[in-house]
């Protein structure tokens, strides 16, 4: 009894860290971008944020992607160095993106043109 008790207090503090995290996250980017701003560092801190957290989801994302964004033989999400639009992009060129992901890459293309494709990492394959 005593080690499912110690199980659930370790899961309850995982998702507690989670929340933290999560909750946390939006005020110290902002924080962050008004003490580079006061430095004179803040050009491209959005963008460069924008792209570490499409890599990050790339990862943290990968079996939902992989089963809802391509056709069982394409190139697979999850290599952390990669976006999701590359990835997205690689399925594009070789006809392997599912409906959805045929749908997500349609708006990402519609926002800026060609998107995915342009997003294509032709180091990692």
């Amino acid at each position: 009894m005593k080690k499912v008790f110690l199980i659930f207090i370790r899961y309850i503090g995982s998702i507690f860290l989670f929340l933290l995290a999560f909750i946390l996250f939006l005020p110290l980017s902002l924080l962050n971008y008004l003490i580079l701003l006061g430095n004179g560092k803040a050009k491209g801190y959005f963008l460069s944020s924008a792209v570490n957290l499409d890599r990050f989801g790339n990862y943290e994302f990968r079996t939902l992607f992989n089963h809802t964004l391509r056709k069982n033989n394409g190139y697979k999400f999850g290599n952390f160095e990669e976006t999701v639009s590359s990835v997205l992009g690689k399925n594009q060129r070789d006809d392997t993106l599912s409906i959805t992901g045929k749908i997500l890459a349609f708006i990402l293309d519609t926002i800026d043109k060609d998107h995915c494709k342009k997003s294509i990492n032709t180091q990692i394959e």
